[in-house]
């Protein structure tokens, strides 16, 4: 990309009188020059109202050029917005800019421009869309002093794969509704994105790698929500799905836990342990149907039994019972199924959030 804004719209949990925005040139190699930026409560297809378009600062400029490998933090931002609020920031691309710090599955439409900054435009005339995030990592909310934040530490599943998009119809986009409706002053944090792996680099980096970046960097965390695993299982090699791959054996996967566990404890930091759920016949008739396994099926099971019994966890999420078909152990439920017998449709997603105890997810946070 290069002279073009880009436009995107996230759904904020709590609410505040001012936000401040993040972005980041983690994986970018070279610098990442921004030329201008704006936020505003989102309108529909791009667009913004008017009367709540700001623009971003950094230490009272303007622009910023964000260091490669690192995030930047933006001033502090007058905007009142309420709790579930769908907020639009709009960054200008002076520079010509590779998309090296992407969530490619961000299931929210991106809007970009033609050549031009319109960071300051309420209406948005966009020349191209994508379903992905470009370098928009976080909207930090000065939310009531008494809050806290939940991070949801997870993979496709909890990214939202095969949900609606521009819908908010990922699990954890559930949780913070009913958070609201409960009255908890809790921001939820989803720091998933599709093919994670516990223990190996894949479509990112591993969750051993990036749990001080993805976890330790947001403000006010009380709990983790671990929910990864099936990759490890399911997809163990580097590229293809190949029967040569070897998969790890389910104490290598419990291991990993317990490292998680200790480095979320030693910061003081609960965590909360959820079930892998089924995927037999996962991507059947695919070129990567070979994801599943009955031999996998058995480390998945084994994981599970640990999860639920061995006593790591501060609390237990068990979507395994949840979305299972009780006519067919081990497969996804067909009314929770998106397709591929792995991820869950908009169903089964509002499914796994309405099972979850809410006082389990935050013990005794209030």
């Amino acid at each position: 990309m290069e002279n073009q804004t880009v436009r995107q719209v996230a759904r904020i949990s709590v609410g505040g009188n001012s936000v401040r925005v993040v972005l980041s040139n983690a994986f970018g190699e070279k610098p990442l020059t921004i030329g201008a930026g704006s936020v505003a409560i989102a309108g529909k297809g791009g667009n913004v109202d008017q009367a709540t378009l700001k623009p971003l600062t950094w230490g009272g400029n303007s622009s910023v050029v964000v260091p490669p490998g690192a995030p930047i933090l933006s001033d502090p931002i007058a905007l009142s917005a309420e709790a579930l609020s769908e907020i639009s920031v709009s960054i200008f691309l002076p520079k010509k800019t590779a998309l090296s710090s992407v969530h490619w599955d961000g299931v929210q439409t991106a809007y970009i421009s033609g050549p031009g900054n319109f960071t300051n435009e309420a209406a948005f005339k966009a020349d191209s869309t994508l379903k992905s995030r470009l370098f928009l990592s976080d909207i930090w909310v000065d939310a009531v002093p008494e809050s806290e934040a939940i991070v949801f530490f997870g993979d496709s599943i909890t990214d939202g794969n095969c949900s609606t998009p521009d819908a908010n119809n990922r699990w954890p986009d559930h949780i913070a509704k009913r958070l609201q409706e409960a009255n908890r002053k809790v921001a939820v944090v989803n720091e998933a994105f599709s093919g994670n792996r516990v223990l190996t680099d894949g479509m990112g980096v591993n969750a051993l790698g990036r749990f001080d970046s993805d976890i330790l960097s947001h403000p006010k965390v009380s709990t983790v929500v671990l929910m990864m695993g099936i990759n490890d299982i399911g997809w163990p090699g580097e590229n293809a799905i190949t029967p040569d791959d070897k998969e790890p054996t389910a104490q290598d996967i419990i291991t990993g836990y317990k490292q998680l566990i200790d480095r979320a404890h030693a910061h003081g930091i609960r965590i909360v342990g959820a079930t892998l759920t089924p995927f037999a016949e996962t991507f059947k008739g695919l070129p990567t149907e070979g994801y599943y396994t009955p031999e996998k099926e058995k480390i998945r099971v084994a994981v599970n039994e640990w999860i639920r019994t061995g006593g790591g966890f501060d609390g237990v999420v068990d979507f395994d019972k949840v979305m299972e078909d009780p006519a067919k152990p081990g497969y996804l439920r067909d009314d929770y199924d998106c397709g591929d017998n792995l991820h869950p449709n908009d169903a089964g997603y509002k499914a796994m959030a309405d099972a979850v105890d809410l006082d389990v997810l935050l013990g005794s946070a209030k």
